[in-house]
């Protein structure tokens, strides 16, 4: 098989997908190799002839079909084949800024010049006792021990609660540094931190490289599943090689050396925090969905793969549940819901909608799985928040106008253009509330709307353009979204014996809800119309979260008093829910 990397040998009964995956080769993975999302697409130039499989048929249109383009993930090849990658990774566009509150500001990592007095026959002190008490420290490890060199003289300790990390001869100029880390399911932020004075030197934001086992977590957890020998392992392993990546990256950018990073603080969802570590994640995919750990914790930097300065430090915020993990702490702490007295409800919109809700004392949360759809997947012409990706849309009787990405030719919609343009179809009356396309021959020719609307056989569905089409399963899939949304929201309400009208706010956070106006929130019915002007947009408070751990020891203590606290309710396991769920269906 010739690529774009050249010649690629396989394994018999591999599929192409298999194959390019393990060569590094980008290609597009939303379901994991299934054959459900039709995103994998190749043109076979030669070599392969076989008859379109049904999912084939069903996913790829005629035209492409006569073009001989097929699915990778249901492709085995039985001898040489040649293809050309229709794909290729686009720039993302990736939510770094997040408001900032007021916080105590006191780095665990800290610096303090030792002095080892020359020793004389009447007091013969050990260097190592000279040191430990003037840090107050209990012991000292060999590495620190091997620092010390001719004895007497100025020394400079960088300690971490009465741990010393290093130990260098004055004079030196070297400062410390510390990065805060955002991992989320889709994409990954950093930033590079002055200790000294909280200045962020450097930023970094990259897509999850755990894409390639799954777009989301419950289909990453599959992938574990299915491979129990090397899966955890190729999860761990991915994610840690691209944090490396970014740090040196913002090192070389900041102009230091990685040795001189001596935190990392790391806020993540739980199925995040347990695949960094390689901890055994499948329990959080079946019921009853238990988690390994939950705690905050620290750990060696070398102990989990990075490569930073030697006893360097990893913290990871603590989590409640399954799911609600570190990164909602993170956002409630943010936002000041454990000390607030007002009705604030809190929303990060993603592949899981996960809500925290604050009144009259008590920290409400729960979870909702919203789907890959508002992430832009499992949609017909869905892709990420990437060049050439539609994020709104108008429909106007001169045609649609489209707001792209970059500016360039549109290629697809994200999660807010596909909102969006439900958000249109339902303002000018083609989708009915039960989430059903009007059918084209109800409406006159004359009437601008009916230029949207087609039939592809029986199936209806809405035409932008030719390569932009919304499907009757696509706005199925949104519903589902909204539905489990919003039945939260309800949910947590009725548990905390509130109503819409008593809330004072609602926190949105996160990449996706960043992009979103609040006319597509409301209009789509993801939030109910009465908060509309309720609304504040806080950015990416989980990378905020572990900024602010990083900067300062109390703040870590209080997140983990805060995590305590908060209660986790089970939607599924509450009375009248399957009602409520139905209920939050309709548009």
């Amino acid at each position: 098989m010739k690529g774009k990397n050249g010649h690629i040998l396989y394994e018999p009964g591999q599929t192409l997908m298999e194959t390019l995956l393990q060569e590094g080769v980008f290609i597009n993975n939303s379901c994991n190799g299934k054959g459900t999302c039709g995103k994998c697409k190749v043109r076979v130039l030669e070599g392969y002839e076989n008859v379109y499989s049904p999912s084939e048929q069903r996913l790829l249109r005629k035209e492409e079909q006569e073009e001989n383009i097929r699915l990778a993930c249901l492709l085995v090849p039985e001898g040489d084949i040649r293809i050309e990658l229709l794909e290729e990774e686009t720039k993302h566009e990736i939510l770094t800024e997040g408001t900032i509150p007021q916080f105590d500001f006191s780095p665990e990592i800290t610096e303090k010049t030792v002095c080892i007095q020359k020793p004389g026959l009447a007091d013969q002190t050990p260097f190592e006792e000279q040191i430990k008490q003037q840090l107050d420290l209990p012991e000292m490890s060999l590495s620190t021990l091997r620092k010390i060199g001719k004895g007497e003289g100025l020394y400079r300790a960088v300690t971490h609660r009465k741990q010393l990390l290093n130990l260098q001869e004055l004079p030196t100029s070297e400062k410390l540094y510390g990065v805060a880390v955002d991992i989320g399911t889709t994409t990954v932020a950093a930033c590079l931190v002055d200790l000294a004075t909280g200045i962020e030197l450097a930023q970094a934001a990259v897509i999850n490289e755990q894409k390639q086992y799954g777009l989301d977590v419950l289909t990453r957890i599959t992938y574990e599943i299915e491979n129990p020998q090397e899966g955890r392992n190729r999860l761990r392993q991915a994610i840690t090689a691209s944090l490396d990546k970014q740090i040196r990256q913002m090192c070389a950018e900041a102009g230091i050396d990685s040795d001189s990073v001596y935190e990392i603080t790391i806020s993540a969802n739980s199925t995040m925090l347990h695949m960094f570590l390689g901890v055994n994640a499948v329990s959080l995919g079946t019921s009853p969905f238990a988690p390994v750990f939950t705690a905050g914790r620290y750990l060696s930097a070398a102990d989990t793969g990075l490569k930073t300065a030697e006893n360097a430090v990893v913290y990871l915020l603590p989590a409640v549940s399954s799911y609600i993990g570190a990164d909602i702490v993170a956002g409630a702490y943010v936002c000041g819901l454990q000390r607030t007295n007002r009705r604030v409800l809190f929303i990060d919109i993603g592949t899981n909608g996960e809500i925290v809700l604050a009144s009259g004392g008590r920290l409400l949360s729960c979870s909702c799985a919203a789907g890959p759809a508002l992430e832009g997947m499992n949609i017909r012409s869905g892709m990420r928040a990437a060049e050439g990706a539609v994020e709104d849309v108008r429909l106007t009787p001169e045609g649609a106008e489209l707001n792209v990405i970059g500016g360039g030719k549109a290629k697809g919609f994200c999660g807010s253009g596909i909102l969006a343009v439900i958000r249109e179809l339902l303002k000018n009356g083609l989708i009915e509330k039960n989430g059903t396309l009007l059918k084209p021959e109800k409406l006159d020719d004359s009437d601008w709307r009916k230029k949207f609307l087609q039939l592809n056989g029986k199936k209806r569905e809405v035409v932008l353009a030719p390569e932009l089409i919304v499907t009757q399963s696509d706005i199925r899939q949104v519903q589902l979204a909204k539905g489990a949304i919003l039945s939260g929201f309800y949910a947590l309400l009725k548990q905390a014996g509130i109503t819409m009208e008593d809330l004072d706010e609602v926190i949105v956070a996160g990449q996706f809800g960043m992009h979103l106006p609040v006319e597509s929130l409301t209009g789509t019915g993801i939030l109910p119309k009465e908060v509309g002007n309720r609304l504040t947009y806080v950015g990416n408070s989980s990378k905020t979260g572990a900024y602010m751990a990083l900067m300062s020891g109390s703040v870590k203590r209080e997140m983990e008093k805060l995590a305590k606290k908060m209660e986790y309710m089970e939607l599924s396991a509450s009375q009248g829910y399957e009602r409520l769920f139905s209920q939050c269906l309709q548009f």
